[in-house]
């Protein structure tokens, strides 16, 4: 995901004061919380085997809870709907348009073009493991709540990387609260020797957890009424 959002954000028209305040409060309800040093993705298989030397990550997740009443219909009884039609809104949606067509035009030829790169092609995969989307982004793991991807560079390295990632949406029903909780989880490193300082400038950190919050209030249109 690193690649291209400093640019995607920089042309997403933040140019301002206007803008920058109309993003702050149509992103105001996705809320960025810290990744508690106990979850689960640090002792994921691929995090230890894609960041040898355990070095320092940059992560976060960006969580929304929309009320069931305002879900489509159907998606909260069909098993892993939710999460499916979620992720297909993050990559379909007018989110990642700019990044999406930016990759187009640099990595789309004859080596990447059974990928996911059209609108439609996002909006309707079932994301199973396995489907590349814009030679950036690979499905390595699938539940009915969650959906996670490798992302960094492209799928066709699949080895030891520079700067590498795991990016996962979730999506939970809670009956019993009326809601279902909407997340997206980040998890990037230096994979390749060792480092003891994070993987990407403060700058671009903040970059990135701007557009997270961009990328959650896109993906909510696909879901929502």
């Amino acid at each position: 995901m690193m690649r291209g959002v400093k640019a995607t954000l920089k042309l997403a028209a933040y140019g301002t004061s206007a803008s920058l305040g109309a993003f702050f409060v149509a992103t105001r309800k996705n809320v960025l919380v810290p990744l508690d040093p106990t979850d689960a993705i640090f002792q994921h298989r691929l995090f230890c085997e894609l960041n040898p030397a355990n070095n320092p990550s940059m992560h976060d997740v960006c969580v929304r809870r929309i009320p069931i009443s305002h879900i489509r219909p159907g998606l909260v009884e069909k098993e892993g709907g939710l999460v499916e039609a979620f992720c297909a809104g993050v990559w379909s949606g007018w989110g990642y348009e700019l990044q999406r067509a930016i990759l187009e035009k640099t990595h789309r030829d004859a080596s990447t073009q059974s990928q996911l790169w059209s609108r439609e092609e996002l909006r309707t995969s079932t994301y199973h493991v396995g489907t590349l989307v814009t030679d950036h982004f690979e499905v390595v793991e699938k539940s009915s709540r969650t959906i996670l991807m490798r992302s960094g560079d492209s799928p066709r390295n699949q080895a030891v990387r520079e700067v590498d990632g795991l990016f996962e949406m979730s999506a939970v029903a809670k009956p019993d609260e009326g809601v279902v909780e909407f997340g997206l989880k980040t998890c990037f490193f230096q994979g390749l020797g060792k480092t003891q300082g994070p993987p990407v400038p403060a700058p671009i950190e903040w970059l990135h957890r701007q557009y997270v919050k961009l990328l959650m209030e896109s993906a909510l249109q696909n879901v929502t009424n």
